[in-house]
């Protein structure tokens, strides 16, 4: 399985557009060849690097088995498939934010092929019960990883 994104390429800075500082739009993504079995799709994004231990800043979830993308600007609003409540306490995304004067942050995007069609973990789900979830029933995983950080002021 491969996930990619036209905004930024593995390991490379992400755009201020898709973050607090900017528009905070979640970027375009796409993914290929899940294996045989898949019957469904979640995708978290987090930030292992956020002083408080992980952020999370995405989760989408019981996305169908057909689906290979997510617009750009994925609205919060945008059912089905439902968005997990992230760490800024929101439906939806939450672009990169780390504090200022930290050195840049990491934030993975990890999409999960699922043995199920929904994980069961009902509406307004915070993002770790989504990870938790999908992680159980997990069949595949990547990850896609993007740098961020903001300007010292």
């Amino acid at each position: 399985m491969r996930l990619t994104s036209t905004a930024f390429v593995p390991d490379d800075w992400i755009a201020v557009r898709f973050a607090c500082e900017g528009a905070d739009v979640s970027p375009p993504l796409a993914w290929s060849d899940p294996p045989p079995g898949t019957r469904g799709f979640a995708l978290v994004c987090a930030d292992p690097d956020a002083p408080g231990g992980v952020w999370y800043h995405w989760g989408i979830y019981d996305i169908p088995s057909n689906t290979r993308a997510l617009s750009e600007h994925w609205p919060p609003t945008r059912v089905p498939p439902p968005q997990a409540v992230n760490d800024f306490r929101r439906t939806g995304y939450g672009g990169p934010c780390p504090p200022r004067g930290d050195p840049p942050h990491h934030y993975r995007f990890q999409l999960y092929a699922l043995n199920v069609e929904r994980l069961g973990v009902g509406p307004h789900a915070p993002c770790r019960d989504v990870e938790a979830a999908a992680q159980s029933h997990a069949i595949a995983a990547v990850e896609l990883t993007g740098i961020y950080g903001r300007a010292r002021m």
